[in-house]
């Protein structure tokens, strides 16, 4: 179900909520400041009364107070008189007492009261607040106004001269003007809320009378216009920008044709601005395409190139076998598995014998040509599950997976007859060369550094014991 408002009613009600929510607003805004200020003014007089009192009297005095028998010692009777006089001089300040703390209990040490309901020394309080508390270590005041059967109370509280946190002093502050003041500022806020509400009903009225009138005008002319009578035109004047619609309305029936004139000559631009429009488009989609194409070459080229990077990162250039790099990656799941398939796994170091002569002697192109040679060599002689890797300079390393010492001893004789039988052919002539071999088998809680340390040390014993032969690690 809807409901149908008219245009003169939403006006009415629409100027009235927004007198009453900018008067409402500018009223509770002045209330709420002047409540404000009125509980500052009073929390910032409990706070001074209770800095000056709390250094008035010294804690030091009042420690062998603790019961009602103690109401007649000399302390007592003058710190209860300096009390009772505070409250005197002024009359602002209900009731003054001094508490005492013992772990979670609060206990009376002194109290103004000069009636018969005086709390006496050892009285617990019962009514602890969060304020109270705050008082054994510094000043601190009740955020709200409290009432009993005597009237209105706000209470401050201030650690005493030399307490330690055991012992603060109290003050009750009248605050029966305070809450009257409070009356008297919402009377005031009802007041004048009632007066905003009368003058926003009165204007309300007003102009929405005023506005609707030229509005009715003009629904009247449309219906004519809807039926052909173009020359009935408004009369009325109202002396503000109403009147510059009216006009604007009058022109319109003269200008009727030219807009009809003037839209199909728009309809014929945006059929033509359309047209255009899938031509650029095509063109667009057209070059979109060969961009995409071009992007999708350049992806697979810096594929391409990531490829080789990768390769030549893992991988000897010289000699085109794998890296030290790839070796120790290899060497290092390959022992991994032989650990958990319990299979045994040898690693040998090869060196070529006096490799630094081939060098001084032939140059570093011979000696390159003599590595690769040597690499070629190596490979036609291992099985393709084992693992030929340049190790640095003239040293090769080769891991033999699932294969015992003695079965490594066996290939390592093999390579070094291969290399020492068969000389190398150069360019510029023909050389004699000898490796020697160090075999190492992987032991139980053997790292992969430790293993091919091992292969050194052999290779070291067998460059100790002449070259050209093969020894095996301990």
């Amino acid at each position: 179900m809807t409901y149908r408002l008219t245009i003169r009613a939403k006006l009415f009600f629409s100027h009235l909520l927004a007198i009453l929510l900018v008067s409402g607003s500018i009223g509770s805004y002045f209330y709420l400041s002047a409540a404000d200020s009125l509980m500052r003014g009073i929390q910032e007089r409990l706070q001074s009364n209770a800095a000056i009192i709390s250094r008035a009297v010294d804690a030091q005095e009042l420690r062998e107070i603790k019961g009602a028998a103690d109401v007649a010692r000399p302390a007592y009777q003058r710190n209860l008189e300096l009390l009772r006089n505070f409250c005197r001089m002024n009359t602002d300040i209900a009731y003054l007492y001094v508490m005492r703390r013992e772990g979670e209990r609060v206990l009376f040490v002194i109290d103004s009261d000069e009636t018969n309901r005086q709390a006496l020394p050892g009285k617990e309080y019962d009514k602890v607040v969060p304020t109270l508390l705050k008082g054994f270590t510094g000043v601190s005041v009740d955020e709200r106004i409290d009432s009993d059967e005597w009237g209105f109370f706000l209470s401050g509280y201030a650690p005493l001269r030399n307490g330690t946190g055991e012992y603060l002093v109290g003050i009750d502050m009248r605050a029966d003007e305070v809450q009257a003041k409070y009356r008297q500022l919402r009377i005031s806020g009802i007041i004048s809320l009632t007066t905003s509400i009368l003058l926003a009903l009165l204007f309300g009225w007003w102009l929405a009378r005023r506005f609707v009138q030229p509005i009715r005008l003009f629904i009247d002319r449309c219906d004519a216009i809807a039926k052909g009578r173009l020359e009935e035109k408004i009369s009325i004047h109202t002396h503000d920008e109403m009147d510059q619609l009216i006009a604007a309305f009058n022109g319109m029936l003269t200008s009727l044709s030219t807009a009809e004139r003037e839209k199909r000559e728009a309809y014929d631009s945006l059929l033509k601005a359309r047209d255009e429009l899938e031509i650029r488009v095509r063109q667009r989609t057209t070059d979109l395409k060969e961009v995409n194409e071009r992007l999708n070459r350049e992806i697979a080229e810096r594929l391409r190139f990531e490829k080789a990077l990768k390769e030549a990162a893992l991988t000897d250039p010289l000699t085109g076998l794998p890296n030290r790099r790839t070796m120790a990656d290899y060497l290092q799941r390959e022992l991994t598995r032989s650990k958990r398939c319990n299979t045994p796994l040898t690693v040998l170091m090869i060196d070529l014998d006096f490799f630094k002569m081939v060098n001084d002697e032939h140059g570093h192109d011979e000696g390159d040509a003599v590595l690769i040679e040597t690499g070629r060599r190596i490979k036609e002689l291992i099985r393709g599950q084992d693992l030929l890797a340049r190790w640095g300079g003239e040293e090769f390393v080769i891991l033999l997976p699932e294969t015992p010492s003695a079965g490594g001893t066996v290939v390592a004789e093999k390579i070094r007859g291969r290399i020492a039988g068969e000389a190398y052919t150069t360019s510029g002539a023909t050389l004699c060369l000898t490796v020697s071999i160090g075999v190492a088998t992987l032991v139980e809680g053997q790292h992969p550094d430790e293993l091919i340390k091992a292969a050194d040390t052999a290779l070291y014993q067998a460059k100790r014991r002449g070259r050209n032969r093969v020894e095996v690690a301990d």
